[in-house]
């Protein structure tokens, strides 16, 4: 063959270059296939009746294929295929005899080397992936049946010993799982996209309460014209892996939910949702009574009651053959030592145990549910006490509890045993802490002259949120009520306690009757000393930076002052009903704090109008604007009578109650009034000692009208005593003021602001037995100082008050 009837061949790295020779005995090409001409660059009709030693750089290629054909059906032998007059191209003859007649031909396979080292390569993969047996290989038809796998033993995936070539995966596996994993097979074969890394349970029909898992990766088999022929699997049993991946996760989520929550029901409920459904079907936590109200847990001895505290069912039913939800339990001996003992314990049948419990109806409840199969109790211990215990219930479908299982309950029941003891510790400190708070508070309805007062306090929903708002009524003299609201900086005890100190002190200033803002100006002083002495640990709980609002309300005059300390403003809602506006105060500096002048702010109340004073997360902005909205319309709702306070203030609390805040709050609720008509009498005198016999006479005349006879000589005494002092040493004018209340008060005002001191006269002392007479004689009496000087009040008990 000359060279000019060579043709340039392709690219010899493409798989498709590969030709066949249809050879006779003695070398002759008798044939070929159409890209024989294309590889060798000769056409087919010149190729015909040539020899085929011609083809090659070697001499003597046929005389050699022939000589290896006698040994063995197929052989290989590397050669150099002549293409025009460039460079041999190593390519491989593979020589394969052909039984035909008349005589016998060849067929020789002309491949570059290039291609049929690849195709060796892609065999021996083939050979090895499916003679191995560390990964499972199957490969399912376009309709998804398994035509054929790797010898892999036991796996999920693998075609029954002995069954026939052909199954589907729904037949090989629990319904639930093949569908599963073949849903996400077909959508390989429909869109072409390869699946990587798909974990899915792979329990074996033949096994189904075997626990399997299986990471499936799939690509889909297309011929050259695109066709779809089936798909290729890998998988690899994982259920170790994955085991142990769930226990992972089941014991990291306990560790970051249980315990976030500081209420005792709260981390049973959590620890109930992280077993159900993931390691059990139904669960149970019942807890010792005391545990719940936050006392300290005793021995758990035989009859001890446990409180069904938090249950979970996998499909959202708690049987009814178990106690339900809130139910007492009652242990007994043989379930008390086993609490005692700590650790996990479980029945893989729960046949056997119902056998050994009998007919023993209270223990049956507790322990066999329908349709479980296996049962584990977990003890919930903290620091050696026991708290209560978990109850597990796993049915058909799940493998039933074993070592490994208990183990990690265990791992999860001490977590929760110390998220609800602490939960309980918080409980003991927030009922202490309220108990301290509430025992501090006035009386929650009180009833005096100037007002009637209701006060609510309502803590928050953790032990941190208590302890921080207070209010306080304070009776003063002269039928003068206070009105103090405020808030302490921190929470709990140490808050409580604060308020404590802070009420305590604004009680013993108020006792002075001094004007609220010389009160909070000396408050302030006492904070900035006591905080001085505070230790830095004591920081929740400061006075420092407490705010304080100090009215005081003089029915007899229908004057209302106040003065703030960082406090927001009381709401006045009038009497009758009517929009309620918020007080014109300016909230000055916190206690402590600033150190400025406190304002005082003085206005003109009518009988029946409503105070409402906040503290708290009640004065924010959005629950203070509901408070006023509410009170507007609730002071006298419908031109119906005027509720009572109480009822006033629980209508005020109700929207804010139905979302309890993190925060306490506080709210006490007044409404004004005013002496009944003819209650005061008041008398002025110029400093004339001769008109102290006329004051006598005009008290008794007085007395004797509002029928108090059996008061009128003792009343002649106090007054004749405090005139003529107030005449002699402070001068005019005096003013006599006489009150009728539920105590007979009686008032001698002067310009002088000198203080009157009580002490007891020597015998040799003309003078200074008068106040001690006075003091004798009175139930209580004292001195304020006012604006024009200094008032002297007394009090005396009536004996028919209502009258």
């Amino acid at each position: 063959m000359s060279g000019s009837e060579r043709t340039p061949g392709p690219d010899p790295g493409r798989p498709e270059d590969t030709a066949v020779l249809v050879v006779d005995q003695d070398g002759t090409i008798r044939g070929c296939t159409a890209d024989a001409a294309e590889l060798i660059g000769v056409r087919a009709e010149a190729l015909r009746g040539t020899a085929s030693d011609g083809l090659f750089a070697e001499q003597g290629v046929w005389e050699e294929l022939r000589e290896r054909a006698t040994e063995a059906s197929c052989i290989s032998l590397p050669a150099g295929l002549l293409r025009g007059s460039g460079e041999p191209l190593a390519v491989r003859l593979d020589l394969l005899p052909v039984e035909a007649a008349p005589p016998p031909a060849f067929l020789v396979r002309i491949m570059p080397v290039a291609v049929a080292d690849r195709r060796d390569e892609d065999e021996a993969l083939l050979r090895a992936m499916f003679t191995q047996s560390g990964m499972g290989i199957a490969i399912h038809d376009a309709d998804l049946r398994m035509t054929r796998t790797n010898p892999v033993p036991g796996q999920a995936l693998s075609q029954a010993e002995g069954g026939p070539p052909g199954q589907s995966l729904r037949s090989l596996l629990v319904p639930e799982d093949g569908a599963r994993i073949e849903g996400r097979l077909r959508r390989v074969a429909e869109t072409g996209e390869a699946l990587t890394d798909f974990v899915s349970s792979a329990r074996l029909a033949e096994s189904p309460h075997r626990e399997r898992s299986v990471s499936v990766s799939a690509l889909p088999l297309r011929g050259r014209d695109g066709t779809l022929h089936g798909v290729a699997v890998t998988f690899t049993d994982v259920t170790e892996q994955e085991r142990s991946r769930r226990r992972s996760a089941l014991v990291a989520a306990a560790a970051s939910r249980l315990g976030q929550s500081l209420d005792v029901r709260r981390n049973a409920e959590v620890l109930t949702d992280l077993l159900v459904p993931e390691f059990a079907d139904l669960a149970a936590v019942d807890l010792t009574e005391t545990v719940l109200v936050g006392k300290e847990p005793g021995d758990l001895l035989a009859g001890a009651p446990l409180l069904r505290v938090a249950v979970a069912a996998g499909d959202g039913r708690w049987p009814t053959e178990l106690y339900p939800l809130d139910s007492v339990v009652r242990v007994q001996e043989t379930e008390s030592e086993l609490l005692r003992a700590g650790s996990a314990r479980f029945a893989r049948d729960v046949s056997e145990l119902g056998a050994r419990i009998g007919d023993d109806e209270s223990r049956r409840r507790l322990l066999l549910a329908p349709g479980a199969t296996s049962f584990m109790v977990v003890p919930l211990h903290a620091r050696g006490r026991v708290l209560g215990a978990v109850g597990l219930w796993r049915t058909e479908g799940r493998a039933p509890f074993d070592d490994e299982a208990a183990v990690l309950a265990e791992d999860i029941g001490s977590r929760a045993g110390l998220a609800i003891d602490n939960a309980r510790r918080y409980t003991r400190e927030r009922r202490m802490a309220e108990a301290l708070q509430r025992s501090l508070l006035p009386q929650p309805v009180l009833a005096v002259t100037a007002a009637d007062t209701a006060g609510f306090y309502v803590p928050g929903r953790t032990a941190a949120g208590t302890g921080g708002s207070w209010f306080d009524v304070i009776t003063l003299s002269s039928t003068q009520v206070a009105f103090v609201v405020g808030t302490v900086v921190g929470h709990g005890l140490n808050a409580a306690a604060a308020m404590g100190r802070l009420q305590t002190a604004v009680r013993t200033l108020a006792d002075l009757d001094p004007a609220p803002d010389e009160l909070l100006t000396h408050l302030d002083d006492l904070v900035v000393r006591l905080a001085d002495q505070q230790l830095p640990e004591a920081e929740d709980g400061s006075v420092r930076g407490a705010t304080c609002l100090y009215a005081v309300y003089d029915p007899v005059g229908g004057r209302c002052s106040m003065a703030s300390a960082g406090h927001p403003a009381p709401l006045l809602a009038p009497e009758g009903g009517g929009p309620a506006g918020t007080v014109k105060l300016p909230p000055g500096a916190a206690l402590g704090l600033g150190g400025a002048p406190f304002d005082l702010v003085e206005l003109d109340i009518a009988p029946g109008d409503v105070l409402a004073f906040l503290a708290g997360s009640l004065a924010q902005d959005a629950a203070r604007d509901a408070v006023a909205e509410r009170l507007g319309s609730g002071a006298a709702p419908g031109g119906q009578p005027p509720l009572p306070v109480q009822d006033l203030g629980q209508a005020l609390l109700a929207p804010f109650l139905g979302t309890p805040p993190d925060d306490d709050a506080a709210l006490l609720v007044a409404r004004v009034r005013v002496p009944a008509g003819g209650a005061v009498a008041a008398w002025e005198f110029p400093a004339d000692m001769e008109r102290v016999g006329d004051a006598r006479a005009e008290t008794a005349r007085q007395l004797t009208r509002w029928g108090l006879d059996e008061l009128v000589f003792t009343t002649e005494l106090i007054v004749s005593e405090l005139v003529t002092n107030a005449m002699r040493y402070a001068g005019g004018p005096v003013l006599l003021r006489l009150i009728k209340d539920r105590r007979l008060i009686c008032e001698v005002s002067d310009t002088s602001q000198t203080q009157l001191h009580l002490r007891r006269a020597r015998l040799t002392d003309e003078g200074g037995r008068g106040l001690f007479l006075v003091a004798q004689l009175t139930h209580r009496w004292g001195s304020r100082y006012t604006a024009s000087g200094k008032t002297i009040w007394t009090e005396q008990l009536i004996d028919h008050p209502e009258e």
